[in-house]
């Protein structure tokens, strides 16, 4: 009788278990990897980007229909910024921020637009009076500076003041305009001092010395004894002075033949 042997189980070699315990060990390794990865990334971006572009930005178009900005002030702006980059690479908000150094742009938005330019829009802003000797009013009062060649209109009111003092000289114009006007009378000129004193002119010439404080009432005075004031011969009135409680001192002054 043969006797059959069994032989013994073989042993199976066992690979090394990656366990919750390693992977909690190298966590803070591919933490710092990914972070550095978007450092990197953030600090080389506008690199990156320029490697994608094969020629640089050569044109643009300046869109809507801006009364005083011309394709020539946008060229020129632009080409100060030296040579554009590609689509990829360039940054349009330079491009935005030196447009918008032009004194009488309120604002501009710049897109690109593939494969080499872009698209402008301008946001101007509106002259509706002159300041001091050389500078304009918007309707918000906002003082800005526009080349007298690109004016369009010319017959706007003439306003004197400090820079910080423009949307009230211009609320007050407004407001005396309308007095004057509902009597016949119409306004020309108004200016405010640094001591706060103000002062008119009609587009008669005639100066009203309103002083400082409250105007209205002295206005008022004004309207009611201007139609009694008696002009010598071959003169005519030069100023009224109202800076008193009742009453007005009115100077003359020679007719010129």
């Amino acid at each position: 009788m043969s006797v059959i042997k069994r032989k013994p189980p073989q042993k199976t070699a066992k690979l090394p278990e990656f366990g919750l315990k390693n992977f909690i060990q190298i966590k803070p390794i591919l933490l710092l990897l990914c972070l550095g990865l978007l450092y990197y990334t953030y600090t080389h971006w506008q690199s990156l980007l320029e490697k994608l572009d094969d020629k640089p930005i050569s044109a643009f178009a300046l869109l809507g229909s801006p009364q005083y900005t011309t394709n020539e002030d946008v060229r020129d702006k632009i080409l100060q910024l030296g040579e554009l980059k590609g689509f990829f690479g360039q940054d349009v908000h330079l491009v935005c921020e030196q447009i918008q150094s032009l004194p009488w742009i309120k604002g501009a938005l710049v897109r690109k637009i593939w494969p080499d330019r872009l698209s402008i829009v301008v946001s101007e802003y509106t002259p509706v009076a002159f300041w001091n000797e050389n500078e304009f009013l918007a309707s918000d009062g906002t003082v800005f500076s526009l080349p007298f060649d690109k004016l369009k209109n010319t017959d706007m009111p003439r306003l004197f003041g400090l820079n910080y003092q423009s949307s009230e000289v211009l609320e007050a114009w407004n407001k005396i305009y309308k007095d004057l006007k509902a009597k016949n009378l119409n306004l020309k000129t108004l200016a405010v001092n640094e001591r706060g004193a103000w002062e008119v002119i009609l587009d008669n010439d005639i100066t009203l010395k309103l002083g400082r404080g409250e105007w209205k009432n002295k206005i008022d005075r004004f309207v009611t004894i201007y139609p009694q004031i008696d002009v010598p011969e071959n003169k005519k009135i030069n100023y009224v002075d109202l800076r008193y409680n009742v009453g007005a001192a009115v100077s003359f002054t020679d007719v010129i033949k």
